[in-house]
């Protein structure tokens, strides 16, 4: 901020001495740094919001750039979908004839099935474990109290 050589400071420091005394010197040169702290961080937030606000700038030029290339590729895409649909229209009477089996009405396609999720069910899952591995592996089949976990691990010499 300001350019002080250690001459000029050591001149400030005298005139200091002299013009306040040397009892109350320690105390203004602590209140003295006490603000040139503060000082210091005020500029360093403002600094740091500057650059914030740049950075935002920044990001939303980019955001922009990003946008307006995706609706590039949407509508280059959606183009090309346009053409093939035009190009491709199937008309069913144009192609294959009209099929009349026994009865009147001409045959519509079968519904395309419905997705079902596979059912998890975590009871088979669990019963599917064999007791003897349950037991080897220490998986509690049975719930238990903590009372009854506490006299069941307690040594045999250490019961009341």
């Amino acid at each position: 901020m300001f350019n002080f050589d250690i001459w000029e400071i050591g001149v400030i420091g005298v005139v200091a001495l002299v013009a306040i005394g040397p009892e109350r010197l320690p105390r203004v040169a602590r209140v003295v740094g006490h603000f040139v702290g503060k000082a210091q961080r005020y500029v360093a937030d403002v600094k740091a919001e500057v650059n914030r606000s740049i950075e935002l700038d920044e990001l939303q030029k980019m955001k922009a750039q990003m946008e307006d290339a995706a609706r590039g590729v949407q509508q280059s895409v959606q183009g090309q979908v346009d053409e093939l649909n035009q190009a491709t229209t199937w008309n069913p009477g144009a192609h294959e004839p009209e099929r009349t089996d026994w009865h009147d009405g001409p045959t519509l396609p079968a519904a395309a099935p419905t997705y079902e999720p596979p059912r998890k069910n975590w009871r088979v899952k669990r019963g599917a474990v064999p007791q003897w591995y349950k037991q080897r592996a220490g998986v509690r089949r049975h719930v238990q109290s903590a009372a009854a976990r506490v006299a069941r691990f307690r040594p045999p010499g250490a019961r009341r």
